[in-house]
């Protein structure tokens, strides 16, 4: 029986989940996320390691929150995902036998619309790899008496100066076609049908496919294409990214170990903001 979307529900800790991954899945995670070889070699290549994308840990981690989806009445044509956090504990394994455990943190009446709060951690033998934290947006599902939550508005609000750094990528037609491959199905990203059926003109870029650029910008610039130097990324997608869009990238150090950032496209919107990180300076 499927869990209706209420206060009741925060604090509920599912089973655990067994995970695993091999380097063939972190290299196919990097090309969807737009790695080259020309510069990020050895995200690429086995030889080299390979070294993993941080970010990569959202793919094992959807895992965990597809079965909370599964479990809570949630309809996919009404779901967006709203933030992410990535709390890296050590270097990502490029091969790895491991376990999750999400549970629900919190639940949102936003009227209109449900926020659902879901925490997941991953760990292995040698302990916890990597923390994710996803905030769903779900349409329509609003309504039933619960607390609004906490606006966010000025959070992580980057300085008004110029960027100490702006990164470039551009995504390709196949873009999303290529990052789906990393387990996130949802149609609204491929089927032209299933996009205008949920209001979209068409299909558009993964929320965490541009959170995967934006975690390449900040290797390249902040931790010298380390994955070691690495700590922590967290975002709120604000708008969609097409296929063929420029992502820029524009990331400010305010301390060391610590910068914000926000990804706007070619027409000057901003996609992914609020954007903090944190890494070894």
């Amino acid at each position: 029986m499927a869990l209706t979307i209420n206060n009741d529900i925060v604090g509920m800790q599912f089973d655990p989940v067994e995970v695993s991954w091999t380097s063939k899945d972190t290299i196919l995670y990097a090309l969807g996320v737009g790695a080259s070889p020309d510069d990020e070699l050895d995200y690429l290549y086995e030889a080299k390691g390979p070294k993993v994308i941080p970010t990569f840990g959202v793919c094992p981690g959807l895992n965990l929150m597809l079965g909370v989806i599964e479990k809570v009445e949630i309809n996919l044509m009404n779901l967006l995902h709203g933030e992410q956090m990535t709390t890296l504990h050590r270097p990502v394994p490029p091969n790895a036998k491991a376990r999750g455990i999400a549970k629900i943190v919190e639940v949102w009446d936003k009227g209109k619309a449900a926020v659902i709060g879901l925490e997941g951690t991953v760990e292995d033998d040698n302990g916890p790899i990597f923390t994710n934290k996803s905030t769903l947006f779900i349409r329509g599902a609003g309504g039933f008496g619960g607390d609004r939550g906490p606006s966010n508005k000025d959070f992580n609000a980057p300085p008004q100066r110029t960027p100490d750094f702006t990164v470039t990528d551009v995504t390709l037609p196949q873009q999303a076609a290529i990052y789906r491959l990393s387990g996130d199905p949802n149609p609204i990203h491929i089927d032209p049908e299933f996009a205008a059926l949920a209001g979209f003109e068409k299909p558009f870029l993964h929320g965490l496919c541009s959170y995967g650029f934006g975690c390449r910008a900040i290797l390249k610039t902040l931790c010298k294409n380390e994955p070691k130097l690495f700590k922590s990324i967290q975002g709120r997608f604000t708008d969609q990214v097409y296929m063929g869009d420029t992502l820029l990238t524009k990331i400010w150090k305010t301390e060391d170990g610590e910068a914000l950032f926000q990804m706007e496209t070619q027409k000057g919107n901003v996609v992914l903001g609020q954007g903090k990180t944190t890494f070894e300076p």
